[in-house]
């Protein structure tokens, strides 16, 4: 057991026991949606997990502890907390998070980083970082981390208010394949498709989950990304996306928001504008990644023996 973290025993147990364990995030109770949607659907998120057969492990920094498999009091204290008390832990804040003993939300990368030190090797969330529109050397350490760390992460897509075919490119740079789980083209995130092309389209988990245990055997030092698009009774039509994110985008830049702060206040923006459409749409497609990560974990289980 890695001593730097704390594992919930029923994860634990799950681990020593060789059963599917699904990682999940903790940004989108601090960051990415208001309460109470934060804590309804990052316990709706858990419930789809177990549904599918596996264990789910909400993964955050309490008091300075990296904690794997926070409990459903920790979740609901975390979506009270006021805007911008918790601090938003990628890569280079896990040091900073864990020497202050502070309260922390693991983004993308930061929650790669921790399930792989835990060995959970499947993780779920809604959509990943990328490249800013109009900002090309602003590259979000999801990417990056990708590109290093060997966890298979199920998305909808990189988050439709990033330049998507930069993001690609980022990508394919670092060597992550792209996978699309009944899809040939990248999910864009609030609508089902991007129309950029992937790497590779499978039909099933099962097949989703030979893609990950042969990177397992090659020894593969990076992630994979396998890509599902939002529920299509969900879906957010692409022309009222994209003038909510052009708009919003806009409006960020006129009022000097930069850096890691860009991403939730984009989102937060097209959801007024939207008039809750595109939180429908994200709420929906999260609850179903987790679905969906439990039942690639479940099949890589049963194809590592």
């Amino acid at each position: 057991m890695n001593t730097n973290l704390t594992i919930a025993p029923a994860v634990q147990a799950a681990l020593n026991e060789k059963r599917p364990v699904v990682a999940l995030e903790s940004t989108l109770i601090t960051h990415g949606l208001p309460y109470p949607a934060n804590v309804e659907t990052a316990l709706a998120m858990e419930d789809a997990v177990r549904a599918s057969g596996a264990t789910p492990a909400t993964i955050a920094i309490l008091k300075g502890r990296i904690t794997v498999g926070i409990s459903a009091d920790e979740v609901e204290a975390l979506g009270r907390r006021s805007d911008g008390s918790v601090r938003k832990c990628s890569r280079r804040d896990l040091p900073i998070a864990v020497g202050l003993r502070e309260d922390a939300a693991t983004t993308v990368a930061g929650t790669m980083i921790v399930a792989h030190m835990a060995g959970i090797g499947v993780f779920a969330t809604g959509g990943i970082g990328g490249v800013h529109r109009g900002q090309p050397f602003d590259v979000s350490a999801d990417l990056i981390e990708l590109g290093r760390t060997p966890v298979a992460v199920v998305c909808s897509g990189a988050k439709s208010i990033l330049d998507l075919p930069l993001t690609l490119e980022v990508l394919e740079t670092h060597g992550v394949p792209i996978i699309g789980l009944g899809t040939n083209t990248l999910p864009a995130f609030y609508t089902r498709s991007s129309g950029l092309p992937i790497d590779a389209c499978v039909e099933t988990v099962e097949q989703a989950a030979q893609i990950i245990a042969a990177a397992r055997r090659l020894e593969a030092q990076h992630g994979i990304l396998i890509t599902v698009p939002v529920p299509a009774a969900d879906e957010l039509a692409s022309s009222t996306a994209e003038a909510a994110i052009q708009q919003a985008t806009a409006e960020a830049e006129q009022q000097g928001i930069h850096g890691k702060a860009v991403t939730p206040f984009v989102l937060g923006r097209v959801a007024e504008l939207t008039a809750g459409e595109s939180r429908r749409a994200n709420t929906s497609l999260l609850v179903n990644n987790a679905r969906t990560g439990g039942q690639i974990a479940a099949a890589l289980a049963v194809a590592a023996g």
